[in-house]
């Protein structure tokens, strides 16, 4: 980028940096409550693979809402709801935390039987996660894993199947929105809405509105890992949604205490950067750059996503891209998502910017 571009509008600057990084970005940021921009820029479309944005907007509001009812505490375990899993002795504020040992990620796609029923691959899932090692979790380590058991636990605490779950939650909380799953792998609308990701090796086509993490698709398209589609507007609903709960403002349907306790930091800072499910930005190279405070919580996702509200200084920014239609192996995009905050907050937030 030439130096001039630092002065240019933000669509041009993000025009300018796009090139063999991403086929094109949507923004949108709010402060106080109120839109501060909007751009779309590049190849674009109405719908996204929110990736591991699934985690936050679907398993971590179910999970804290459930908390809110007194469905579970602190100290609750895996084992109070599967008293014959392996690891029982597990807390969901570990899982949450990515503090539990389990590992990050296995190609379950590769070995899981795909012609079987749901309820089949699911007891399939749940035993291979029963006979997956607990690795030392002395300090945090990300894990997929871990949110699909969280899944288990899920379908237990109300007593029936995960996409029921998610549609129990999307009735109450984004009855207005186009949040999706798209179970059995087919898309809510026609596939050319949806932006494309990767040319799948082993699927042998180029994925639009299908599912691009290979283990949500071999379990159907429905996980508490990946799995959720939606838009920009969806996103930017479920950001103000977040804004209500951890400002405690009256929009929220949660206790206070509720909203503010899973945003807060969970673990100490030399183990990693988590709250109750949200990512905290770490010391030094955040992916929400350099000028959201540290009690900002938000979330990333493998195909080009993120999330980030600061509490502080009342910004919400979302970033919707399809970075992985240029291959998964293209990591360019996790040098422009900081530098997508910084000039957001740059042009449209000037206190914040003088007070770096």
């Amino acid at each position: 980028m030439s130096p001039s571009a630092t002065q240019l509008p933000l669509t041009e600057r993000i025009a300018q940096a796009i090139d063999g990084v991403t086929p094109g970005v949507r923004l949108c940021a709010f402060r106080h409550g109120q839109s501060i921009c909007e751009v779309d820029v590049g190849a674009t479309a109405d719908f996204y693979d929110l990736a591991s944005l699934t985690k936050v907007v679907f398993t971590q509001q179910a999970l804290m809402r459930a908390f809110d009812k007194g469905l579970w505490t602190a100290q609750s375990r895996v084992g109070d709801w599967m008293p014959d899993f392996p690891h029982g002795a597990l807390r969901l504020v570990d899982l949450l935390t990515h503090t539990s040992g389990m590992v990050w990620w296995k190609p379950l796609f590769e070995s899981m039987p795909l012609s079987a029923s749901i309820a089949e691959k699911r007891h399939w899932l749940l035993h291979e996660l029963g006979r997956s090692a607990l690795l030392p979790a002395a300090k945090a380590v990300y894990s997929d894993l871990g949110f699909m058991l969280l899944g288990f636990v899920l379908e237990r605490m109300h007593g029936t199947d995960l996409l029921s779950v998610w549609e129990r939650l999307r009735a109450d909380a984004y009855a207005l929105t186009t949040l999706a799953m798209h179970p059995d792998n087919r898309p809510q609308f026609a596939p050319q809405r949806y932006a494309p990701t990767e040319a799948c090796p082993w699927r042998h086509k180029r994925l639009q509105g299908e599912v691009h993490d290979d283990n949500t698709w071999a379990l159907g398209g429905v996980s508490t890992h990946a799995g959720l589609f939606g838009s920009l507007q969806d996103m930017q609903t479920f950001g103000l949604m977040l804004r209500d709960q951890v400002l405690a403002l009256p929009g929220s349907t949660l206790h206070a205490e509720t909203g503010r306790k899973f945003a807060q930091r969970a673990i100490a800072a030399d183990r990693g950067d988590w709250a109750l499910g949200w990512m905290l930005p770490s010391a030094t190279g955040a992916g929400c750059g350099s000028y959201l405070s540290p009690a900002s919580v938000g979330h990333t996702g493998f195909t080009g996503t993120s999330i980030w509200f600061d509490p502080r200084n009342d910004l919400l920014v979302v970033i919707l891209s399809n970075r992985v239609a240029l291959g998964r192996e293209n990591r360019r995009f996790l040098d422009l998502r900081p530098q997508l905050h910084d000039w957001v907050c740059e042009q449209f937030c000037a206190d914040m910017a003088r007070s770096r």
